[in-house]
């Protein structure tokens, strides 16, 4: 069954969503994010996806402290992304209670830094981050599209013991006209061991189903959440 996992992004302390990554796009869902936190625990859930839009805008993790309060306020297993660039935002990260941590834009910048923290830390505890465009990584925030081949770039950090990894098509996030299946599907036939976390584009459970039809391990939603395309009580079926 696969793992299902809403998202909380934020920007200024609050729940927001974007659409393909455009901070011009920003529509606030709560004013308070450990609010949302609660009822998804509530609701049976127990992985949540964080991410820090301030964070990825920027050069450091900023919206830690709602980090801390969702994770002294729940139980929820939190992974945690959005401008962890230095060894001192992975310790803040983990310090502010995230079981895992997201590097996107450091993996493409300092591969260096980000295998050193694989070495580290473990493959059970950092993330791999591949936001893709057109087959082209994206950093800082998707503002910003690497040279970087989606492909090799997963070779390489797959032979450096990664095994968890978000993959988000950039060109689908927040549009609610569903997820890139196929790419998925691509990925998981090149890398059956990897443990792929689909993001992006999520309209309906229909969706979460054909993910879980094509063998994906685990899959991040939000805006269809947000949007009441579908309910929490709908999603007990995946758990």
């Amino acid at each position: 069954m696969i793992e299902i996992i809403p998202a909380i992004d934020i920007i200024d302390g609050k729940c927001v969503r974007l659409s393909q990554g455009d901070y011009d796009s920003k529509k606030v869902y709560n004013e308070n994010p450990v609010e949302v936190a609660k009822e998804f625990e509530a609701s049976g859930i127990r992985r949540l996806h964080v991410v820090d839009l301030d964070g990825a805008a920027s050069h450091h993790v900023v919206n830690y402290r709602i980090l801390e309060r969702i994770t002294s306020q729940t139980s929820l297993v939190v992974d945690f992304g959005g401008g962890v660039k230095t060894d001192e935002d992975l310790k803040i990260a983990f310090e502010s209670g995230a079981q895992m941590v997201t590097g996107g834009s450091i993996a493409v910048k300092d591969p260096a830094l980000f295998c050193h923290w694989i070495e580290l830390y473990g493959r059970d505890k950092i993330i791999l981050g591949a936001d893709v465009k057109d087959h082209k990584i994206a950093v800082n925030g998707w503002k910003d599209e690497s040279i970087c081949e989606l492909f090799p770039f997963l070779e390489d950090y797959v032979q450096q013991g990664i095994q968890k990894v978000i993959c988000t098509d950039i060109s689908c996030d927040g549009m609610l006209e569903g997820p890139s299946t196929e790419l998925y599907k691509e990925i998981l036939a090149q890398f059956p061991e990897m443990y792929l976390i689909a993001s992006g584009g999520v309209s309906s459970i229909d969706d979460i189903v054909a993910l879980d039809e094509a063998g994906l391990p685990a899959v991040i939603f939000g805006k269809a959440l947000y949007e009441g395309r579908f309910t929490l009580k709908d999603l007990r079926i995946f758990l």
